[in-house]
């Protein structure tokens, strides 16, 4: 009994080491790699002005999906559509170009590194129209650092600095925060009408997955003349703020149940069950050799 006690402690040794090891080794570049599923909802409000009229309650919906088809083991291809709606008469989340609630709609596919978050440029799995992205766009890196990073701005067309402020907390999670400043930057106002753009924004990460928990903006667009046509100022909705949390909590939950807590649990319950098997096995060879002495006596 001794005898097979200590093989099995032996077997389940080598078991719980490999899968410690694997937690260790491998889990980390499974987990922390965005999901080729992600279809998200978001959803911001606050106020508008255009052309000067007073402000009117608005809101946002994006939505954004990655195109698994598309993507690869290394970068995803994303869709993402994008709605500002005057939210006024029962409005919709969407309206189409001749109602005159609709700011603004618009379609964006780009391809980001799955890890990293950073933009990839001239992806295959990309259109041949798609426009070239730089920097970060739409989450941060898993394993954000309090540093500065370059975020895309689809308005300006350009990269900017995303620059780290602060910590903070939202819903019990801990946050990174980092503020962007846009000033007159040279945009479109409207299609073949030049004009400048100003945006301060900030936006709270949640380091450990790089989800954006919350988002603000106040934005404005300028004619060249220096007339104001748009006074845009939002950011999530409260009940996206808490739904945002929630899902970071799991993720984290996730994150470092495969990272950490499993490598823990399995290399330590490893090592002691290596222990006994080797203290059984030679327990039981200096039974047997006792044994075997007293047995080779003379009568």
């Amino acid at each position: 009994m001794r005898k097979n006690l200590g093989a099995i402690l032996l077997a389940l040794s080598g078991f719980l080491l490999v899968v410690g090891l694997l937690a260790l080794v491998w889990a980390p570049g499974q987990v922390k790699k965005l999901p080729l599923d992600v279809n998200s909802v978001t959803h911001l409000s606050g106020t508008v002005s255009k052309l000067g009229s007073p402000e009117s309650p608005v809101k946002v919906e994006s939505i954004s999906k990655v195109d698994s088809d598309a993507s690869d083991d290394e970068v995803a291809v994303w869709v993402n559509t994008s709605c500002v709606v005057i939210d006024v008469d029962d409005a919709p989340n969407c309206v189409d170009g001749t109602d005159e609630r609709l700011v603004s709609a618009s379609t964006d596919v780009f391809a980001t590194d799955r890890v990293s978050a950073e933009a990839v440029k001239e992806f295959e799995g990309l259109p041949d129209d798609a426009t070239t992205h730089v920097g970060l766009i739409n989450k941060w890196p898993f394993e954000s650092e309090k540093k500065d990073y370059e975020y895309w701005d689809g308005t300006a067309d350009a990269a900017v600095p995303a620059v780290y402020d602060r910590t903070d907390t939202l819903e019990g999670v801990d946050l990174y925060v980092y503020k962007i400043d846009v000033k007159d930057a040279d945009i479109e106002v409207a299609e073949g009408v030049a004009g400048t753009y100003d945006n301060s924004m900030e936006i709270w990460v949640e380091p450990t997955t790089g989800a954006i928990l919350q988002q603000s903006q106040d934005q404005q667009r300028y004619l060249e003349s220096g007339s104001k046509v748009l006074d845009l100022k939002i950011k999530f909705t409260d009940d996206q703020v808490k739904e945002s949390a929630s899902d970071a909590k799991d993720n984290v939950s996730k994150i470092n149940l495969l990272t950490t807590t499993i490598p823990i649990v399995a290399l330590s319950a490893g090592v002691i069950a290596l222990v006994a098997a080797i203290l059984l096995i030679l327990g039981n060879r200096r039974s047997g050799g006792a044994q075997g002495r007293r047995g080779s006596g003379t009568v």
